[in-house]
């Protein structure tokens, strides 16, 4: 009677230790089952701000007479902008560079001048398409004997889109719907259920040029990374 007793003690004990494992494994195996996807959202938008620098030279050996021709240069691309609409307060000059092509250290020293003198017109706006025209037409300057030479690297117009800020919340909210999405089909293909987000990291955002001609038209795009959980 005692051995029936300890018997189905023991068989008990089995079946106890057996449901205690298996709600274990399965616990286990419940936070186990995720899936993380990456979202995207993105968009192309016109630049809403133009810095354009409009630089100009003289050359010459008398300082003094080339001071007047650079500031009468300066004045009559002032003039040509206000005339074409650009406002004052988008417009700035910075005070000429001078060199001295005479203490050029490891420059040729024969120069048919001695100095060169250089003046930088900078128009900053936000009225994009406004400054895009006038720059397609700074040709004109030419008829009243300013010429707008190339500024180099570092001296290009630049295009910028600085209302992203407004659009970051509905475009992290669209990369992480169309994260939702891909995580939904992942989770119908293996028979399974989409559950809650266990994670979701910062979307990384970038803005570049559409490409290389177009560089005022921009790209935006943001993408994210969610973890969600998924259920049988």
């Amino acid at each position: 009677m005692n051995r029936i007793k300890e018997a189905a003690l023991i068989a008990i004990g089995i079946i106890a230790l057996g449901l205690c494992i298996k709600s274990g494994l399965d616990s286990i195996s419940d936070k186990e089952r995720k899936v993380t996807v990456k979202g995207l959202s993105e968009r192309e938008v016109e630049a809403d701000k133009v810095t354009w620098p409009i630089l100009t030279k003289e050359i010459g050996d008398d300082l003094p007479a080339l001071y007047t021709r650079i500031n009468a240069t300066t004045a009559k691309v002032k003039a040509f902008l206000k005339q074409n609409g650009v406002k004052d307060a988008e417009i700035s000059v910075n005070a000429p560079v001078v060199v001295d092509m005479n203490a050029e250290r490891y420059g040729v020293q024969n120069h048919d001048y001695r100095y060169n003198i250089t003046s930088t017109v900078t128009v900053t706006s936000r009225n994009v398409k406004l400054v895009r025209s006038i720059i397609a037409r700074q040709g004109e300057l030419l008829k009243q004997g300013v010429a707008v030479v190339d500024g180099g690297y570092g001296n290009g117009v630049v295009y910028e889109y600085v209302s992203f800020q407004q659009m970051k919340p509905k475009m992290m909210q669209e990369a992480i719907k169309n994260a939702e999405q891909t995580a939904r089909q992942f989770a119908d293909n293996s028979d399974s259920r989409l559950g809650k987000i266990l994670d979701a990291a910062q979307g990384q955002f970038s803005i570049t040029d559409r490409d290389g001609n177009t560089p005022y038209i921009k790209k935006l795009r943001v993408v994210s990374t969610v973890t969600y959980s998924l259920k049988d």
